[in-house]
């Protein structure tokens, strides 16, 4: 029986758990000798080999389609870095908004200016800190370059 089933699962290409055989070839195995032998009996339908047994994709249908509806998106199921944005643009704001004010009390750039490029910072103009020292000095709105 052990030597049947590890024939079929040489022929089968699969683990010998995997190989079932029909108790209606109980008698029959006794006779067999050789892999032609175990062949016939595979072509007859006696001997064959189980379905490999996957993973189920129910539980992830069902959670992709709470994720579709807009559910299970919370603080809690997040990965990754837990920056807010809100918080990367108050960083950024505030550090363009005390550099246009050290400018303004050392006197480079003109109240009218300031304003000008106070708004620009608010209405999300520049990038970043470097993009607002370049806008400034391309433009010359100050009195000598800044760095």
């Amino acid at each position: 029986m052990v030597d049947v089933k590890r024939l079929a699962a040489e022929i089968l290409g699969v683990g010998v758990s995997r190989v079932k055989i029909s108790p209606e070839a109980a008698e029959r195995l006794e006779e067999v000798v050789t892999k032609d032998d175990v062949r016939a009996l595979i072509d007859q339908g006696l001997i064959w080999a189980e379905q490999k047994k996957g993973v189920s994709r129910g539980r992830w249908r069902i959670r992709h389609e709470k994720k579709k509806e807009g559910r299970r998106r919370g603080h809690g199921s997040r990965k990754g870095r837990r920056t807010d944005e809100e918080e990367v643009w108050k960083n950024k704001v505030r550090a363009m908004r005390r550099f246009l004010n050290t400018l303004k009390k050392k006197g480079l750039i003109e109240p009218r200016v300031w304003r000008q490029l106070y708004r620009m910072v608010k209405g999300n103009y520049f990038r970043d800190l470097s993009h607002l020292k370049m806008y400034i000095n391309e433009h010359k709105l100050a009195k000598e370059p800044v760095r």
